[in-house]
């Protein structure tokens, strides 16, 4: 009996829980973000070794071109990070609203690009590892815009997932791009 309690609390995220001054207790956080880890094949997919090397050479390329790069060990460490900081930089209802419908843009560009150089170098993105489809890529500037779109596209699919989630439970509607902000009261 046990057993299945246990099991169906895991069908659900956990809940936010509040600081006394309202903000977003931080070990709740970490505890949804690990939820949707654990249970989220979309959001596990940080977890994928070939993820992994997307945001590895990412993070290598990103360096390598001037920028400054945080380091982190794992996509699953970055991504963790970007939730903490999208909700510290996005703090009421109508900013959070457009930084997830940002994320959802770039998904969409991400997924367009990507696919539209997948067509006309007649490769199959599903079909294994996107650092060894880039091979394929005759020049390096090919390869890293599919990279990059490969990369953006699983970054930004796990964020808006659990931000537009966390956006619901905040603020009491599903997120939707095309629906206005929440109000406050």
């Amino acid at each position: 009996m046990a057993k299945a309690a246990e099991n169906a609390v895991a069908l659900e995220p956990p809940p936010l829980e509040r600081t006394a001054d309202g903000d977003i207790q931080t070990t709740s956080l970490a505890e949804l973000i690990q939820w949707f880890l654990d249970y989220d094949r979309r959001v596990a997919l940080m977890r994928h070794p070939n993820v992994d090397a997307l945001f590895q050479w990412k993070q290598i390329e990103s360096q390598q071109s001037g920028q400054d790069v945080a380091p982190f060990d794992h996509a699953e460490d970055r991504f963790a990070i970007g939730i903490f900081q999208a909700l510290a930089e996005n703090r009421d209802a109508a900013a959070l609203h457009t930084w997830v419908s940002d994320l959802v843009q770039a998904l969409n560009d991400a997924m367009q690009t990507k696919n539209e150089l997948a067509e006309a170098f007649k490769l199959d993105p599903q079909e294994g590892s996107a650092m060894k489809a880039a091979e394929a890529f005759p020049t390096e500037r090919e390869r890293r815009v599919y990279l990059t779109c490969s990369w953006l596209e699983a970054l930004c699919a796990a964020e808006a997932r659990v931000l537009g989630w966390i956006y619901q439970d905040l603020y009491g509607q599903p997120f939707n791009p095309q629906n206005p902000p929440v109000l406050a009261p």
